[in-house]
């Protein structure tokens, strides 16, 4: 497998680009729907806080994207 040089993609990135920007969510929108304060939602677009297991799966029941198998 060849190596790359590019860094890879952080969580911040990953949140807005693939979620927050093409559903036209704001991060106000996204901590209501979650429950939390804005400031959480923007910590984690800014890569200031880390993704705990408790936030991954309100992530996941918000965009519907889990990956529970059954």
């Amino acid at each position: 497998m060849p190596m790359t040089k590019r860094e890879p993609a952080s969580v911040g990135e990953i949140l807005t680009e693939e979620f927050l920007k093409p559903m036209d969510l704001t991060q106000g929108a996204l901590a209501d729907a979650m429950g939390v304060q804005r400031k959480h939602v923007n910590e984690l677009c800014n890569d200031r806080r880390n993704v705990t297991a408790a936030t991954a799966l309100i992530l996941a029941r918000v965009f519907g994207n889990s990956r529970t198998s059954g």
